[in-house]
């Protein structure tokens, strides 16, 4: 790591350029001038989630994490910018979000020093070889949730272990307990080296995000103007898929011009982008960041974080951003909760067994590029009965997918006699009901 650091923070320094964080985002990232206000006898659970799908994830433990204890605050580090922009509107009591320190042992052992963390909890990304090192050497309890790793990840780390493999089991060997996103993740990570001694019963921590509710009378407004059965949603989406987007829905508006389009973006900064290419295609557009009505333009840019539960509620149908990029897709469990029919990418490799039952059940529709996407849309809004059909059936096929209780139980018992805190283990039922 340290001999990758000046290609780390070229890489940094980049993303300063690109406007995806800031000088001072990138001081934090090197844990310099850190501060929480946190009691010096209080227990505090550091949680690191690199992305944005993994911060929603995480915060379903970090809210029960909250009510079990309360004399517990939470610290949740991610990556990105936008993800800590998002956390920040969370309306939680003793939580602490910041951007996190880049895996260097200086980063990490000042940011340690000044969070002084009794319990790491690493949300899927399971190996962070200087924050678990340097958590055992401090005595503190490691623990990975909801761990993923594809085959083409087994095979960059097999290829690695010839001549890291000390490093890879010394990182291994700092995890206090272990539970798997999937049966596939949890047999890579027992070849790699992961005891089984460790393992926790699997978690599947996106079956279990809720995106909450939405204030009445901001749904009020927006289902006035939208029609739910013409009305499509693109969400996540990241760059390299607005153009297929854009281009998809320029030729459906010109066959059903009544028909309505809300682009979600992953990263909001991004809306001057598709605006422009908007205008290119030659699509009137709204925006929710600038206050725009809501009606009078067939394109509404859905670019203020933390809105997603409207948006669902609002589209009949959903293409899932971040699959036809190389990027691993997004969880479908979100447009499930809100019977949101389901249309995605080939790339789902994040989320293999979700989508895996989908297209088994006939659950949702795989699109390659504009033409399959416009396709779709069209059989879609032609049928919005099958359209609800497909949504349902999704439903039948996620729901035997969701978190069991005993998966929860085993991971908040582990966590309780790793930070000898009865408080936090079980019984809590109610949350994973």
């Amino acid at each position: 790591m340290t001999l990758l650091s000046p290609l780390l923070f070229a890489l940094l320094i980049l993303q300063v350029m690109r406007g995806r964080t800031t000088l001072s985002g990138l001081r934090i990232r090197f844990a310099r001038g850190l501060t929480f206000s946190i009691p010096t006898e209080a227990p505090r659970i550091w949680i690191h989630a690199t992305s944005h799908g993994a911060v929603v994830s995480a915060r379903s433990l970090i809210e029960e994490a909250l009510a079990r204890d309360p004399s517990i605050h939470v610290i949740l580090s991610t990556d990105s910018d936008t993800s800590c922009a998002l956390v920040r509107t969370w309306d939680l009591q003793r939580f602490h979000p910041c951007l996190a320190p880049v895996d260097l042992r200086g980063a990490v052992t000042r940011f340690m020093d000044a969070t002084r963390p009794s319990a790491f909890i690493a949300i899927e990304r399971a190996l962070w070889p200087n924050r678990f090192d340097l958590c055992a050497r401090r005595g503190i309890p490691v623990i990975v949730a909801g761990a993923r790793m594809s085959e083409r990840a087994s095979r960059r780390y097999t290829a690695m272990s010839t001549f890291l493999g000390g490093a890879i089991r010394t990182t291994l060997n700092a995890i206090t307990a272990f539970a798997a996103l999937d049966v596939e993740s949890e047999q890579r990570f027992l070849q790699l080296g992961i005891s089984p001694q460790r393992l926790l019963p699997r978690m599947n921590l996106v079956s279990s995000v809720s995106l909450g509710t939405v204030p009445a009378d901001t749904l009020a407004q927006f289902s006035a103007a939208f029609d739910r059965d013409k009305t499509l949603l693109a969400a996540s989406l990241h760059e390299g898929e607005e153009k297929t987007v854009i281009t998809a829905f320029r030729d459906i508006h010109r066959k059903h011009p009544d028909t309505r389009l809300i682009i979600a973006p992953r990263h909001p900064a991004r809306r001057a982008d598709i605006c422009a290419r908007l205008d290119r295609a030659g699509l009137r557009h709204a925006s929710r960041s600038r206050g725009d009505a809501p009606n009078g333009s067939p394109v509404y840019i859905a670019d203020v974080l933390g809105e997603m539960a409207l948006w669902y509620q609002l589209a009949g149908c959903c293409f899932m951003g971040n699959s036809l990029v190389d990027r691993g897709g997004h969880t479908p469990f979100e447009p499930e909760q809100f019977e949101t029919a389901i249309i995605h990418g080939p790339h789902v490799d994040n989320h293999t067994l979700a989508y895996r039952a989908l297209n088994a059940a006939h659950g949702a529709v795989t699109v390659t590029d504009a033409a399959s996407l416009c396709t779709a849309w069209d059989s879609m809004l032609a049928h919005p009965d099958q359209t609800r059909d497909l949504a349902q059936a999704a439903h039948r096929a996620l729901d035997p997918l969701r978190i069991s209780g005993a998966g929860y139980d085993a991971f908040w018992l582990a966590l309780s006699k790793a930070m000898q805190r009865p408080c936090l283990s079980p019984p809590r039922t109610e949350h994973h009901q």
